[in-house]
């Protein structure tokens, strides 16, 4: 009989998070839906990508001094979504996240669109009311509508207000939008154009309140994050949006995301080494307080 080759197979788990789910604080998933987008789809490819990429990083980030593998994170994989229904893709995505915060954990969500955001956020939510909102993107996303469509990822924000209400979402990077959403948040949310400026003093803001925290990787530049849907020349760079990460620390972070991440369009792989330090880097700075989290439940 013939020998099998020993043949590697690709890691299936976001390095350094293997820890069982019952000894679990943090549970990552992916969310690969891109049902609603605007431009160029491939966004769905994201969190499958960044799984096997993330083994060219270290679980230790030297940055914050903290090691994912001692964050007591759960990969629970990617969620499988339906093909052409959005409101049901969101309803899955909203329940396993309500199992994750019902059973006192922070999830932590690999995007898939924009738009997979809602319906976590209205899951943390349903825990804290006071909930604020921590949102890095180069787009308002702020439109009450998108031809005509209330659910799409040019309108994920303006959903997340009706949830929320004024002054409890905080917006950096923005750089693009239509003229009215930067008039309306003038008086519904905290915007601050073009840049990180102003973090710490929305920081100082959000106090001790807990923050779900978004990052649509398009808030970087293109040259430094061309690998996505809708890039948007004039971004920030890698460092800065890294320091502000490290910031992060200081909050209480009820959960998470990191979205819009298509690896077709970078073909170097650098968008998605990009990605994955993103991950860990908001992975460790998540459970930097974990002491003032809730001891964890049965999931």
């Amino acid at each position: 009989m013939a020998h099998e080759p020993n043949i590697p197979l690709l890691p299936t788990c976001f390095i350094g998070c293997e820890t069982p789910l019952a000894e679990s604080r943090i549970v990552l998933f992916g969310a690969p839906f891109d049902g609603t987008v605007t431009f160029r789809p491939g966004s769905r490819f994201g969190p499958a990508q960044m799984r096997p990429d993330s083994y060219g990083l270290e679980a230790y980030s030297p940055y914050q001094d903290a090691d994912l593998e001692d964050a007591a994170v759960h990969d629970a994989g990617d969620l499988d979504l339906p093909f052409g229904r959005v409101e049901r893709a969101l309803a899955e995505i909203g329940a396993f996240s309500k199992r994750v915060v019902e059973a006192g954990r922070q999830p932590l969500m690999l995007g898939g669109e924009h738009l997979v955001t809602l319906p976590a956020l209205k899951a943390v939510h349903a825990k804290h009311p006071d909930l604020c909102v921590l949102h890095f993107d180069a787009h308002t996303d702020l439109r009450a509508d998108y031809l005509g469509e209330p659910l799409s990822h040019a309108t994920v924000l303006r959903r997340v207000w009706d949830e929320l209400g004024d002054g409890r979402i905080f917006q950096f990077g923005i750089r693009s939008g239509l003229r009215e959403e930067f008039e309306w948040a003038k008086t519904h949310t905290h915007l601050h154009p073009f840049d990180l400026d102003g973090l710490d003093t929305a920081l100082d803001a959000i106090g001790s309140r807990p923050v779900y925290v978004t990052i649509d990787l398009d808030v970087l530049d293109p040259s430094v994050f061309p690998g996505t849907g809708t890039p948007e020349p004039g971004g920030v760079t890698f460092r800065e949006l890294l320091a502000a990460l490290c910031k992060l620390r200081r909050l209480r972070i009820a959960g998470g995301d990191v979205v819009e991440l298509a690896p077709h369009y970078d073909a170097s792989g650098v968008s998605t080494a990009v990605a994955c330090k993103v991950v860990r880097e908001l992975a460790v700075a998540m459970s930097a307080r974990e002491s003032q989290q809730e001891k964890p439940g049965r999931f």
